[in-house]
């Protein structure tokens, strides 16, 4: 008996190509906003063609969402035994957006995302998810007894991420993991003194 194998024509799908153009989506988006942003542009931009991503998106606003899901919005429950090793997480987290490669369309969704209408629902989902994260962690820190009970969540998480945000939107363009790493160390420990005392 003899065994016929079949196969699809055309070249096997390359794997890496989603992640291509999800990278892609997000740096066409961070230089031209939602205005800018078409299937064409993302095309051009990670190398395909055009019917390569019809065949996994329908249509631009569900390329971007996915891409920005995916590539930007983690939202992690960082729980490492202390509320410093936690913070200093979370700082670490929102700065590798920052001075990532992806930074331009990190900043165009804290800015732009709200005020369009294609992208708020998902906006408003990841913010409510990142603030509810944040706040588990300080509280579950003030329940350790590692905060005053009294310590104001909300003050205390815009001062350290709000500094983390200042101070990038001031730094130099580029900064490597140690120095994020070591940034995020002086402003978790500065905040956190500050609000001993």
């Amino acid at each position: 008996m003899t065994t016929i194998t079949t196969r699809s024509p055309g070249r096997p799908r390359d794997p890496a190509m989603g992640q291509r153009v999800r990278h892609a989506a997000c740096r066409v988006y961070g230089r031209h906003g939602w205005s800018g942003f078409s299937i064409d542009a993302v095309a051009r931009e990670a190398g395909v063609g055009k019917a390569s991503i019809y065949l996994r998106w329908p249509d631009r606003r569900t390329l971007l969402i996915d891409s920005l899901v995916t590539t930007l919005v983690t939202v992690e429950d960082v729980d490492t035994g202390s509320l410093p090793g936690d913070l200093r997480e979370i700082v670490t987290h929102h700065m590798r957006y920052y001075f990532g490669d992806l930074k331009a369309a990190a900043f165009r969704m804290a800015t732009e995302a709200s005020m369009t209408p294609e992208l708020r629902e998902t906006w408003d989902t990841w913010r409510a998810s990142q603030v509810h994260a944040a706040r588990s962690t300080v509280r579950r820190g003030i329940d350790r007894g590692e905060l005053r009970p009294g310590t104001s969540v909300t003050l205390l998480l815009d001062t350290l991420l709000g500094g983390a945000l200042m101070h990038a939107l001031v730094a130099p363009a580029v900064m490597d993991a140690d120095g994020i790493d070591e940034l995020a160390a002086s402003l978790v420990d500065f905040v956190l003194a500050a609000a001993d005392s």
